[in-house]
């Protein structure tokens, strides 16, 4: 085509990764250059005299031609990745979001890093024992760390998951919540549940219960044991006090790994100045063995109004 350009893809397997369900990689493309882009025979079009959006078709085509020969699917929110422009001219980050793809046994969904500092959190989880994540709501960081986890329990590179949170609510505990231990807990760890749901088919939580692979627990219950071959995810832990957290940490036993979470915009402690988890960066990021990542407004990978939304409270606050 003289106002386009066109590629041909001999091979019909990558071919069918790559245009994705229903053509949905091909409109999400068409979405993000504004051209029109459509599949014909073994050829992928765009219909642009625009040279500038052709090499960017160009360059995003041959990299999920890369991504689909290695096995895995890309969908929407991984080409999404691939449009920041920084992340395309440049290998080593590309690299990092093709290489740290979370496959879930058991599972149809590849959970694909959606940015720099979401894989570069990945990379964290994956080669650290005791991993950090510290951000504002809807950067990943809970999501990304329950998909780790089930990846880990479900290909039996650890033994029991657990989840845990301070307990820190305005005008209710504990005891005041209807029910056992666990339903009393259980509606504090909804947002962990709600990503191991999106992940993982339902039975295969139910599965876990039951084999008391998958163990929840308030942070108050954690003093006096020891975590031997098992992934521990602590959420919010914004709200720990600086004892919780010691406490927390050094539970670390052999063959297991920690992942902490938290917005330090959200501490409800009655002073704020007191949550573990402010202590914890200012005190441990000098030692070597342990991760942190941090996320901004900027990696907020939720609906663009979640965005807007931290950034006018950021700036009322300055």
């Amino acid at each position: 085509m003289g106002n386009g350009l066109t590629i041909v893809l001999e091979d019909e397997k990558i071919l069918g990764r790559l245009c994705g369900v229903n053509d949905e990689n091909l409109k999400a493309i068409e979405q993000l250059l504004e051209e029109r882009v459509y599949s014909r025979g073994n050829e992928v079009c765009i219909e642009s005299p625009d040279e500038g959006k052709q090499s960017l078709f160009r360059l995003i085509i041959n990299q999920l031609k890369d991504h689909s020969s290695s096995g895995y699917l890309p969908n929407p929110g991984f080409i999404h990745a691939l449009f920041n422009a920084k992340t395309l001219k440049n290998t080593e980050k590309y690299d990092l979001l093709k290489n740290y793809t979370i496959t879930i046994p058991g599972s149809s969904a590849y959970v694909y890093p959606k940015n720099l500092h979401q894989a570069l959190y990945v990379k964290g989880m994956e080669e650290h024992a005791v991993a950090f994540s510290v951000g504002p709501a809807g950067t990943g960081k809970t999501y990304l760390s329950v998909a780790h986890a089930l990846k880990e329990i479900l290909t039996r590179q650890r033994r029991k998951l657990i989840l845990t949170r301070p307990v820190v609510e305005a005008g209710e505990s504990l005891g005041f919540l209807p029910g056992d231990l666990i339903q009393k807990i259980s509606p504090y760890l909804r947002p962990l549940y709600d990503a191991m749901e999106a992940l993982v088919p339902f039975d295969v939580i139910n599965r876990l219960e039951e084999s008391r692979t998958l163990e929840i627990a308030p942070l108050a219950y954690m003093r006096g044991r020891s975590f031997q071959d098992s992934y521990v995810i602590l959420d919010e832990a914004q709200n720990t006090t600086k004892e919780q957290m010691k406490m927390f940490l050094t539970r670390l036993g052999e063959g297991s790994k920690v992942v902490i979470t938290g917005d330090i915009t959200q501490i409800d402690l009655p002073n704020k100045k007191h949550s573990g988890l402010l202590h914890a960066v200012s005190l441990l990021q000098s030692i070597e063995d342990l991760h942190f990542s941090f996320f901004d407004p900027q990696d907020v990978v939720r609906n663009p109004l979640v965005q807007k939304i931290i950034h006018a409270y950021d700036a009322e606050n300055e």
